[in-house]
């Protein structure tokens, strides 16, 4: 039996990584494959909590870019996680796996308000969280909302899928020169601008001492091979 590298963690997902080939939306292959993995990965006897972004459907700072009001358009793009989240909890629950919506924002309506105590009792009743509506704040991302979550549940690792296997020194779609980095600090991250999460997700990350792992979303069964300590990506520590 491979012995599993985390027992708890936070996969981060942008809301782009659900659209597919379609260009704006939802596609429901490519939930039900991603949600596929995240069920295998709750078989494994992993606890598993989800972000999901929500750029496949609104982005806040789309609106500011064009003169509109930053806040108000954030608030748009966590109603479009929330979207994102209900989508990957149905997957999820159709695969057999149960699964929550917890919500930074209160809709009771659909899903949870989050508090740490009611996803803590979720975890313990062996269930994939889906976390909603980034930090319920405006002007923070998803990837910080992602990295307080996983500091909040005291996850051992904060794993964020992405277009490619991990971190490069520059963009391996344009430079076929580029270099991927097996480990880096978060220090080095950020000293070296590497623009793999915003700073303040790095920096919270760092602080609480949580390791972020970059993989390729695209590549099928990538989740759950870096799970077992296997598979490309990059491991940014210490």
């Amino acid at each position: 039996m491979t012995e599993l590298k985390y027992r708890r963690v936070l996969l981060k997902l942008s809301g782009e990584a659900l659209m597919g080939d379609r260009g704006f939306g939802i596609d429901p292959k490519v939930v039900d494959r991603l949600a596929g993995e995240i069920v295998e990965a709750h078989r494994l006897g992993i606890q598993v909590g989800v972000v999901v972004g929500g750029g496949n459907i609104f982005r806040g700072v789309s609106v500011a870019a064009d003169g509109g009001d930053r806040t108000t358009g954030d608030y748009l793009g966590m109603l479009g996680t929330v979207m994102n989240a209900l989508a990957m909890r149905s997957a999820i629950e159709r695969l057999g796996a149960p699964a929550v919506v917890l919500s930074a924002i209160a809709i009771p309506a659909l899903c949870e308000t989050f508090t740490q105590r009611e996803a803590l009792r979720h975890f313990a009743a062996n269930k994939v969280i889906v976390f909603a509506a980034g930090t319920g704040n405006p002007f923070f991302t998803t990837d910080s909302g992602a990295a307080l979550r996983a500091a909040e549940m005291d996850c051992d690792a904060l794993l964020k899928g992405t277009q490619v296997d991990g971190v490069y020194t520059a963009d391996p779609k344009k430079d076929p020169t580029a270099r991927r980095y097996e480990r880096l600090t978060h220090q080095e991250v950020l000293s070296r601008n590497l623009q793999v999460m915003d700073a303040a997700a790095i920096a919270l990350a760092r602080d609480n001492k949580i390791p972020v792992v970059v993989f390729s979303v695209h590549e099928h069964g990538a989740f759950v091979n870096v799970l077992k300590g296997k598979g490309l990506c990059t491991v940014i520590d210490g």
